[in-house]
C-alpha cells in the first residue's frame, strides 16, 4: 500500500471518529425547547463553530502520530514532491465530495420547504459534509488503488 492511499485511510477514519465522538458528545447539551426557540439556534451555531477548531486540532495530532508511526514502520518517508497525477487525483477526489456536498446542501434546504424544523436541515447540513468527506477519502483512496 502506498503512502498516499495510508494516508486517505487515516483522514476516512479520523473524519468518521472525530464527528461522531463530537456528534454524540454534543447532542447530550441539546436544548429541550420549542423547535424555532434561540436555545436551539445557539447549541447550533456553536456546535458548528466549536466542530472546526476541535477538528482542526484532532487531525493535526492524528497526521502527526501517522507520521511518526509511519516512519517507524516502513522506514520512508513522504515524498515532498507531488505531481500532476497527485494533483489530478486530488481535484477529482474533491470534486466527487462537492458534488455530494450541493445535494446535501439542496436537500437541506427543501427540509425548510416542507416545513420541517431547522434541526433538520442543521442535521443534514452535518450528514452531507461528513459525507463530503467520506466520498472524497474513499474517491482519493480508489484513484490511487487503480493507478489513475
Amino acid at each position: 500500500m502506498s503512502y498516499q492511499e495510508r494516508r486517505s485511510l487515516v483522514n476516512l477514519i479520523s473524519t468518521i471518529l472525530i464527528t461522531l465522538l463530537y456528534w454524540s458528545y454534543m447532542f447530550q447539551r441539546y436544548p429541550q425547547a420549542d423547535p424555532y426557540s434561540p436555545e436551539v439556534f445557539h447549541f447550533w451555531g456553536s456546535f458548528f463553530l466549536i466542530l472546526i477548531p476541535v477538528s482542526i486540532v484532532a487531525r493535526i495530532v492524528i497526521y502527526i502520530i501517522f507520521e511518526i508511526v509511519n516512519v517507524i514502520a516502513t522506514r520512508e518517508e513522504e515524498a515532498g514532491i507531488t505531481d500532476e497525477r497527485d494533483k489530478i487525483i486530488e481535484l477529482k477526489s474533491n470534486r466527487n465530495g462537492l458534488y455530494l456536498f450541493m445535494i446535501g446542501f439542496v436537500v437541506a434546504m427543501a427540509s425548510l420547504v416542507a416545513s420541517q424544523p431547522p434541526s433538520t436541515m442543521f442535521a443534514i447540513l452535518i450528514v452531507s459534509g461528513l459525507a463530503t468527506e467520506v466520498i472524497g477519502d474513499i474517491s482519493q483512496f480508489i484513484y490511487y488503488r487503480r493507478g489513475f
